[in-house]
């Protein structure tokens, strides 16, 4: 199996080939262009977006800087919002539904290396494919890691560090993450602790 499958399979292999290097440069000279536009550029950094992602929906917003691997591995739904300093090790696959919100310095990490020092000092690498579904809130300095898929409508608090699968329809906090709670007929009537929603919102 060459190294281009190996990258989408799973399997070990080094990383130390000029010419998966030579094709990462491409995607930060174009992160360059993005991070360095004006707030007043929006048609530039959508054009921008439109070059570096594999596919890109209607209506997709980041915050720079961004930070990616290689950019044309990330897959973006429709009307997904991502504040600043979002990472995307995106070795291989990233898939990011629609309506997805991403807090401040999240990273969403799809690479990893193995355990055996012998082999890490060989620069070796494996890639695991990441999955964020329809409506998932993720906050600020979460960080997703290889082969997690984060299930529909689900919340995932500040700061976890999310090492397994998360099912669609809870709160999910903490290091490792973990199921808190369902979200439930509460969420619907109150938007932050015992602060309740204004009737006409509902």
């Amino acid at each position: 199996m060459d190294i281009e499958n190996k990258i989408h399979n799973k399997e070990v292999y080094y990383c130390d080939s000029d010419e998966l290097a030579a094709k990462q440069i491409k995607c930060l000279d174009v992160l360059y262009d993005f991070n360095h536009t004006r707030p007043t550029e929006m048609a530039k950094r959508q054009s921008i977006m439109k070059s570096l992602f594999a596919e890109m929906g209607e209506n997709c917003y980041i915050e720079p800087p961004l930070r990616a691997n290689w950019g044309i591995h990330t897959h973006l739904g429709k009307h997904v919002y991502a504040n600043f300093n979002l990472t995307l090790v995106d070795d291989t696959h990233i898939y990011i539904g629609d309506y997805v919100m991403i807090g401040p310095n999240v990273t969403i990490a799809t690479a990893g290396h193995p355990i055996n020092p012998e082999l890490r000092k060989k620069i070796a690498q494996f890639n695991v494919p990441v999955r964020i579904e329809n409506n998932v809130w993720i906050g600020a300095n979460s960080v997703i890691l290889p082969g997690v898929t984060v299930g529909e409508n689900s919340v995932i608090g500040a700061g976890s560090i999310v090492t397994k699968d998360i099912p669609a329809n809870v709160v999910a906090v903490g290091n490792p993450c973990r199921v808190l709670r369902p979200i439930g007929e509460h969420d619907k009537e109150y938007y932050y602790q015992d602060m309740k929603l204004d009737e006409a919102l509902l």
